[in-house]
Parts: C-alpha cells; sequence; structure tokens
C-alpha cells in the first residue's frame, strides 16, 4: 500500500493518495499537504461526535444585509448543521488569536439578534486546544447556547 500513498506526521500519522494512488482508484481530486490538517481533523472530532449529521456543511457564509454596506455582518462558520430545528454553528480554535475570536462571536451575537438562524436560537459548538482557552470561549460567549470541547475530550 505504500505505493500509493504519501504520509506526513502532524501529531499522528496523515495520508493521502499520491499518483499512483489516484489512478488506481480512478480519483481526480487531489490532495496535497497543507497547514490546515490539524484544523480539519479538529473538525471531523466534532463530525464524528455529534453522530455525522446528514445536513453537515463545511465552510458555510452566514450574512445578514444591513441598511447599509458597512451595517452587514458576514461570518463563516467552520461547519453548520442542524439537530432537530436548531442550527449548531461549528467552530475550529487551533491558531486563532482570542481577539479574533472575541470579534467572531460579536458577529454572531448580531446575526442571532437580526433573525439569521430563524426563530430558535442557535447553537454554538467550539473545539479549541486547552482549558484555558476553553475557559475564555465559554467567558467571550456569555449569553449564548455554547458548549466548548477541547482536543483532550476527544482523548487527542
Amino acid at each position: 500500500m505504500e505505493q500509493y500513498v504519501n504520509v506526513f506526521r502532524d501529531g499522528e500519522n496523515i495520508y493521502y493518495l499520491n499518483a499512483e494512488g489516484r489512478a488506481l482508484v480512478n480519483c481526480d481530486k487531489v490532495r496535497k499537504s497543507t497547514g490546515n490538517v490539524q484544523h480539519y481533523i479538529m473538525r471531523n472530532y466534532i463530525y464524528i461526535a455529534f453522530g455525522c449529521p446528514t445536513s453537515w456543511r463545511n465552510e458555510i457564509r452566514i450574512k445578514s444585509q444591513g441598511a447599509t454596506k458597512k451595517d452587514t455582518v458576514v461570518c463563516v462558520a467552520d461547519a453548520l448543521f442542524k439537530q432537530g430545528d436548531v442550527y449548531c454553528v461549528v467552530e475550529v480554535d487551533n491558531t486563532q488569536t482570542m481577539k479574533k475570536n472575541q470579534a467572531k462571536i460579536e458577529r454572531y451575537r448580531i446575526l442571532k439578534q437580526r433573525g439569521s438562524f430563524g426563530m430558535i436560537a442557535p447553537k454554538f459548538i467550539w473545539i479549541t486546544t486547552s482549558e484555558y482557552r476553553r475557559n475564555e470561549l465559554l467567558k467571550l460567549s456569555d449569553g449564548l447556547n455554547v458548549q466548548v470541547f477541547t482536543l483532550a475530550d476527544f482523548n487527542a
């Protein structure tokens, strides 16, 4: 199998098909080693933990038009899915500064106030790297329906 895959290490072995492997399985999609691998893995922990929802979508743009262009609010969620009637917004905090997280949370507050998620308030699900960052995200998200996981919660 080694002749069909490339591998690199990022805390664990990451395998992906090389040209020979893609030809063998008739795959046109080329995957390369990127700096976003840990981000994708963290997002996948949430995907699996919530039972691989069929409504799951990655990198979803949520937008609310304002009265002026300046008042328009946009957030790109790392993933979005529905649990019953409730939208669940997934955010991965891997390398982001807490200041950027704070700004994004504030934009989500505005989107919630404007009804961008419908009549039922959304649930915000974060995955982060440490207890300290979990506590900071919980403080910043005060008043929102939020759940914050760390990699340790998944024995990662």
